[in-house]
């Protein structure tokens, strides 16, 4: 990507489109594992060749996975991937498949810990930050910054293409391409900038900083302006090379016949077309820098926070911490976390972080059978939404536990909803706060979640388990089969049985059985909520059974205690998967295998801060990942 940004003479726009274009494009489960657990470290190496010595041990290893070249290594960092793939698929019981031997629950937790303890090998002590992408503003990104920038909330970029998702997220740099038609509209939308900015008093009072006068020239006062505004739509100072482009542009447009204003406006477009406006632009180390990583410097830490907490641009308060040089400093970063999130900007974490995380963006193309449920209507689509919206947002201000998206027992509701949800003593439109009756907890009980992972005529346990397994505890089940049969529907499925009966059929196939087993008993823990979330107690004719036992024997009676047993006995990888999104979202890219001592420092510190909020957030932004960058990205994300 050609960052070279030199503005060419042009007092037109296809000569700005020109100068554009040069510019642009110059567990699941974990098996739980006792600390006092010391069993022989070998034990655990002979089950690991036991059980999957035929499919990954030497020449011909399935997989990418060698465990006999793996174990010979005596350095894990080069396997650091593999191990971490392994460890994952034994711990979630996906491995070995079901149609081979299976390891008892005892078993099982004697391979996770000795791959555990290989994994242990790490040295932690050593950075391995990653590389972001330089990646361009997205959609909501662009507009906020906009807004912030020059004070006017019209949102240019709502005309612009969709942005691309990776990982879950719309702010990834490997995915935020620059397509053809893109240039088109930065070039139009900067004009539409620069003419409402002009014409608005509050935003020509953040551009005009100073009047020529007396003891001011034009060219001083022109100087001072265009250092202002680049200085402030680039991230960090501009440089003297730069704002004398800026400079000479002006000069030249008006020697060309131009008006003040005109030359003015030109170069204020040069500016929000700039490669260091539209992209989050992020040196990468010297070549002679002997580990190939930096330490990110203030400017680019503002940014950082800014664009993780509130999708828009640094604001006055950062860029003098930048300027100072303080923001390197932990208790700093703290201290900005907080004051960050208490600012009604983060308000962009909700809209955008949690709809992603949870996928609620689905919502709005969710359409429920409307003779099965005509109570499903546009009105109720956005209710749900608000509900479970505003239940992150209360965690996030009140600076609650990240445990209660598993078990709290209250959320917000308007009248609909508390009608849906069988809550009396609510009138009217305005959301309040009330308490749930005991068989919903948690946001997994919303009927926005609920709505999202069904069919439209019916529920779906495996659309809701594969949803727990990937949002709620970070451990996607791998692809299903290409030749993976339907599951049968319509009124002759019922001949062969409950829900729960067709798909114990339909997972005899042991190649779907290693995953289903999973996916369903989850799923089936939500069965007595129906496609729109209304609780039941019959599918149809049939009584439901929401019961289920999971990996190494525990058991559950229904959706209640399903999240008790999640927040309980299922604590970590709640919190490694809530982790992983979170670290996805702040840093712009996928987490690798080689962010587990990230991810492990953040577990602990979530552990010692009582699960708070705020204390995820502040342990991101004092990471490694989140202060430094490597020359080279680290390797594959984990999420993909």
């Amino acid at each position: 990507m050609a960052m070279n940004d030199r503005f060419p003479v042009y007092a037109s726009r296809p000569l700005l489109a020109a100068a554009v274009v040069l510019g642009v494009l110059g567990s699941f489960f974990a098996v739980g594992l006792a600390a006092a657990d010391e069993r022989p470290s070998t034990e655990g190496r002979a089950l690991l060749e036991h059980f999957c010595g035929d499919c990954h041990f030497g020449e011909g290893a399935e997989g990418g996975v060698d465990f006999e070249k793996m174990m010979a290594s005596p350095k894990v960092d080069p396997f650091i991937g593999p191990w971490e793939k392994s460890f994952n698929m034994v711990r979630a019981a996906l491995m070995p498949p079901a149609s081979e031997e299976q390891p008892t629950p005892e078993q099982r937790r004697a391979m996770v810990a000795w791959i555990d303890g290989q994994l242990a090998r790490l040295d932690c002590s050593v950075k391995r930050p990653g590389r972001v992408t330089l990646r361009r503003l997205n959609r909501d990104e662009y507009n906020r910054t906009i807004r912030d920038l020059v004070g006017i909330d019209f949102r240019p970029a709502d005309d612009f293409p969709s942005d691309d998702v990776g990982y879950g997220f719309d702010n990834i740099g490997d995915v935020l391409t620059l397509p053809p038609m893109l240039l088109e509209k930065y070039l139009r939308a900067a004009e539409e900038i620069v003419a409402r900015a002009l014409e608005d008093p509050q935003a020509r009072k953040k551009i005009f900083i100073c009047r020529p006068g007396p003891k001011l020239s034009k060219e001083a006062c022109l100087r001072r302006i265009l250092k202002h505004f680049a200085s402030r739509a680039f991230r960090r100072p501009v440089t003297d090379e730069e704002l004398e482009r800026l400079v000479a542009l002006a000069r030249q447009v008006r020697q060309k016949g131009a008006t003040d204003r005109e030359a003015l406006s030109i170069t204020l477009q040069a500016v929000l077309v700039s490669p260091h406006f539209l992209f989050r632009v992020e040196k990468d180390p010297e070549p002679d820098d002997p580990d190939g990583i930096r330490a990110l410097d203030d400017y680019e830490i503002a940014s950082r926070l800014s664009y993780f907490l509130w999708s828009t641009m640094p604001d006055e308060q950062l860029f003098r911490l930048a300027a100072a040089g303080k923001l390197r400093r932990p208790d700093i970063l703290r201290k900005e976390v907080r004051r960050m999130l208490a600012d009604p900007r983060s308000e962009a974490l909700v809209q955008n972080f949690a709809a992603q995380w949870l996928t609620l963006r689905r919502l709005e193309r969710v359409q429920p059978d409307p003779a099965r449920f005509p109570q499903f209507n546009d009105q109720l689509r956005e209710d749900m939404l608000e509900e479970t919206l505003a239940f992150f947002r209360y965690i996030l201000r009140q600076d609650r536990s990240i445990l209660d998206f598993l078990t709290a027992g209250y959320t917000f509701v308007n009248e609909r909803l508390a009608k849906l949800y069988g809550i009396d003593g609510v009138r009217g439109e305005e959301f309040r706060k009330v308490k749930l009756p005991s068989q919903r907890r948690g946001v997994v009980t919303h009927a926005s979640i609920l709505t999202v992972t069904s069919n439209p005529t019916r529920t779906s346990p495996v659309s809701r388990g594969k949803w727990l397994m990937e949002t709620i505890l970070g451990t996607p089940p791998p692809p299903p089969p290409g030749n993976a049969a339907p599951l049968a529907e319509g009124k002759e499925a019922e001949l062969l049985g409950t829900l729960r009966e067709r798909l114990e059929q339909h997972r005899a196939d042991p190649e779907c059985a290693t995953c289903h087993k999973q996916m369903d008993v989850l799923g089936f823990g939500l069965e007595n909520f129906n496609p729109i979330g209304v609780w039941r107690e019959k599918d149809g004719r049939f009584p439901i059974d929401a019961s289920g036992e999971l990996p190494g024997g525990i058991t559950f009676g229904g959706p209640g205690e399903l999240m008790t047993v999640l927040a309980e006995a299922r604590r970590d990888d709640f919190c490694r998967g809530f982790t992983k999104k979170m670290l996805t979202y702040a840093l712009g890219r996928g987490v690798v295998p080689e962010d587990r001592c990230t991810l492990e420092s953040i577990r602990r510190q979530l552990e010692q801060g009582d699960y708070r909020f705020s204390v995820l957030i502040e342990a991101i932004v004092t990471s490694d990942p989140f202060l430094y960058r490597a020359a080279k990205p680290s390797g594959r994300g984990m999420m993909e």
